[in-house]
């Protein structure tokens, strides 16, 4: 659907630490998530190079459970500023049914086990939640996904011009518009997947 373009998932570098998992996902395509890796890709002659990111990180997946739409995005702010170095366009990709997957058990915040799952993930730079779904011969409990479709919209581009030293002013008001943007593509299609007009995005 996209011709010209090249995309790289860019994963979380703790895993390119475990053996033979690490050549699995590298056979794949996948990148770590560390900024020299994305400067790398975005900075290759002649472009074409998508380097595909799940903003919120191992944190937003704690918040992960049906019907919720909560998203860890008003401090992450390094994507925009690595956009704005290499003058990388920014596209807002939402997939809706994602978060139907999988339950969880509960971890408000504040509670023992977020705490717990909070430390470990400052501390191994990955998350640990506790999900649950369906087994192979039965629906009642397991750890396959629940057969839910996933709706993945993309977005209008945001055109970025390239800036090597941008200021936190620019960042910020890139930042904002990426919002507004991921926003837009969630109000104009939510209808579509079931989504009630009452609802929306929530970031923190």
């Amino acid at each position: 659907m996209f011709p010209g373009l090249t995309p790289y998932l860019l994963m979380l570098p703790f895993w390119f630490r475990v053996p033979f998992f690490r050549e699995y996902i590298m056979g794949g395509g996948l990148v770590s998530s560390e900024k020299a890796s994305a400067s790398y890709l975005l900075s290759r002659p002649g472009g074409g190079q998508v380097a595909v990111i799940a903003v919120g990180g191992a944190p937003e997946s704690l918040d992960a459970r049906p019907g919720a739409l909560t998203l860890q995005l008003l401090q992450r702010k390094g994507f925009v500023k690595l956009a704005l170095k290499h003058g990388a366009w920014l596209v807002p990709v939402f997939s809706f049914g994602e978060n139907e997957l999988f339950d969880q058990m509960e971890n408000p915040a504040g509670s023992a086990l977020r705490r717990m799952q909070d430390r470990l993930q400052r501390m191994m730079g990955v998350a640990l939640p506790l999900f649950h779904a369906r087994g192979v011969f039965q629906y009642s409990f397991g750890l396959l996904p629940y057969r839910k479709p996933i709706h993945t919209v993309v977005g209008r581009p945001i055109a970025v011009a390239q800036n090597p030293c941008p200021s936190k002013d620019d960042i910020d008001a890139l930042h904002t518009l990426y919002m507004e943007a991921l926003t837009q593509v969630f109000e104009e299609n939510k209808k579509n997947y079931g989504i009630p007009e009452d609802k929306h995005l929530t970031f923190i």
